[in-house]
């Protein structure tokens, strides 16, 4: 008897803390809330999820509510005569079913309009993102303006906003809860999304689909601002690279070029637009800017990096090029770069140090 009303109590607590978390995860202030839209696509699925949601709620309520009535109403009494025995209500029938068929005829019509609605952006003036799924960071890539950057899409506020989604390796999931829904990437098939942002903020993001071992860790961000400030945003992107400062970055550049950081990273700027971009086939986009890695050359105007799940500080730096596979497990850069591969070419404290330097001075 003891144990069992253990076990009674341990599952009450966790039936009750399993609910208190799927409150925290759908309080409207978290990060990622799918209850605090900030634009017409999220606030369109919001409304049409409130509607099936209430629905249910009545459904539910009213079977609930029978079905209690009729344990109570007709439970055993102790009697031992038959029960009068019912046959069934042709009325009742048709009613529960009829009644049903209405309701889901109704969910089915709103869901399919919400569909069509949100298929496309309304506008003519659209900005175009290509973002590309890798193992495990994101790429977006500014056709319009010659412009790549990685972890980090930059948008205006008030503008509509077209993803084209491309993977470069596995299948990968576009989310960002405040604006948008899924939108599954996948190799070789075309798939895009559009989102507006109502106001100025940063929305953060993240791989919905599982894609390995560094699946959790493949997050992102969307910083919306008012268009002057996303066209010095522009602008400040299409600018060269700055040299080295002094004499610590300047031997950073040097450490760059000689450890094997050329080979997955390029600091030279955008790409030429018609070359890599416009190449099409059969309907989705082909073609990268860089091989492996994201490219590096305004660096230091990012928050985060390493798939953003780092804010981007001397100290996380440095952990990350002393081992970035304890940093981040599973990535590229621990498997590809000979300064990590190969003993012999492991960087030093100094080189270090100066390659922070360097990275750091990249605006």
């Amino acid at each position: 008897m003891l144990g069992r009303l253990f076990l009674r109590r341990g599952l009450a607590l966790g039936l009750l803390l399993a609910f208190a978390l799927l409150l925290l995860g759908c309080y409207p202030d978290n990060p990622q809330s799918t209850f605090d839209p900030k634009g017409p696509v999220a606030r369109n699925q919001l409304t049409l999820f409130w509607v099936i949601f209430w629905a249910s709620v009545v459904v539910f309520a009213i079977v609930a509510g029978i079905l209690i009535y009729s344990v109570i109403k007709f439970r055993y009494k102790g009697e031992n005569r038959l029960p009068v025995q019912v046959h069934g209500n042709r009325n009742l029938e048709v009613l529960w079913t009829v009644v049903p068929a209405l309701l889901l005829v109704a969910i089915a019509v709103m869901t399919v309009r919400t569909i069509f609605e949100l298929d496309e952006a309304p506008s003519d003036d659209q900005l175009i993102v290509d973002v590309y799924g890798h193992q495990w960071w994101w790429e977006a890539v500014y056709p319009q303006y010659a412009v790549s950057t990685a972890n980090e899409i930059h948008v205006p506020v008030g503008r509509d906003v077209t993803v084209n989604l491309i993977s470069d390796d596995v299948i990968h999931s576009f989310w960002v809860p405040k604006l948008a829904g899924k939108e599954d990437v996948i190799p070789n098939e075309a798939n895009d999304i559009w989102f507006r942002a109502d106001e100025p903020g940063i929305y953060l993001g993240q791989c919905a689909e599982f894609c390995g071992i560094a699946h959790a860790l493949m997050k992102f961000r969307v910083v919306a601002s008012p268009m002057e400030e996303f066209e010095d945003w522009v602008a400040s992107q299409q600018a060269p690279a700055r040299q080295p400062a002094n004499d610590e970055a300047a031997r950073g550049l040097a450490v760059f070029n000689s450890k094997g950081c050329v080979a997955c990273h390029t600091t030279t700027g955008g790409f030429d637009t018609a070359e890599v971009r416009d190449a099409r086939t059969e309907g989705f986009l082909t073609g990268q800017p860089v091989t492996h890695g994201p490219n590096l050359t305004h660096f230091a105007t990012r928050d985060v990096f390493a798939g953003a799940i780092a804010d981007s500080t001397e100290g996380n730096l440095r952990a990350w090029l002393e081992d970035p596979e304890e940093f981040k497990p599973g990535n590229r850069m621990a498997a590809l770069a000979p300064a990590f591969k190969d003993p012999s070419l492991r960087l030093s404290e100094e080189e270090i140090t100066a390659l922070i330097a360097y990275l750091q001075s990249l605006k």
